[in-house]
């Protein structure tokens, strides 16, 4: 697997997301660095192959269904909010497609040894990425602050999903740790609430300030302190 050298991160994320499953089969994984592009080396005993690719499978998915999403609305997203308010809109924009994204994406992608996740991305999903622009081009200009908050006052209403907040980490239903927003460049705790489309959050203890207003201003009800 290999990418652009500017966007090696998300080579860091594939290769700490299947380590887990690599190494219970007792297989290797190596990262490369070029001067151009960054790639995975992973050596795949035969009994591993499919638990392996599985687990690419899905994380491949992510990384475009996330961070390749994030980098094209952020590019393309016009609207009268501020960094941080532009951040969550985004974020909450693909938490609102990401299942069926995912789907699609993991549909198109096929069993082979060697993935270029820009060429994958570039010539396997212009339907994909047609669809992403006319979300950009949903969203008016005068998309403001109050209109981010109606926004996700509806997605959350809409979400039966339970995540847990301790301290600044995240964990989903499963308590398994939440790391997605590694994939938009900068690990977040508020953008990872966010992506996780959640319905319900759990405080489990002390919050920081910041993420118990943020809570209380988007997730409200929803958000349960203990």
């Amino acid at each position: 697997m290999s990418e652009r050298r500017e966007r090696r991160f998300y080579i860091t994320y594939l290769c700490n997301a299947v380590t887990e499953t690599l190494s219970s089969y007792g297989g290797i994984g190596e990262m490369v660095f070029g001067e151009s592009r960054t790639a995975l080396r992973l050596t795949v005993p035969k009994n591993a192959e499919r638990a392996v690719r599985a687990c690419l499978k899905e994380k491949i998915s992510e990384i475009v269904g996330i961070g390749y999403k994030y980098a094209f609305l952020s590019e393309r997203l016009r609207v009268c909010l501020g960094a941080r308010e532009k951040r969550l809109l985004t974020a909450a924009l693909i938490a609102a497609d990401f299942e069926g994204d995912k789907a699609y994406i993991a549909r198109k992608l096929s069993a082979t040894d060697e993935y270029s996740l820009d060429g994958f991305f570039d010539f396997r999903l212009q339907a994909l990425r047609d669809k992403w622009s006319r979300i950009a081009e949903y969203v008016p200009e005068n998309f403001a602050a109050d209109d981010l908050k109606k926004f996700c006052d509806f997605l959350v209403g809409e979400s039966t999903n339970k995540i847990y907040v301790r301290g600044n980490e995240v964990y989903g239903e499963n308590f398994a740790p939440l790391r997605r927003s590694r994939l938009t460049g900068e690990e977040d705790t508020e953008t990872e609430i966010m992506l996780s489309d959640a319905g319900f959050v759990y405080c489990l203890g002390d919050v920081e300030d910041s993420v118990g207003d943020f809570l209380q201003k988007y997730y409200a009800e929803r958000a349960i302190f203990s």
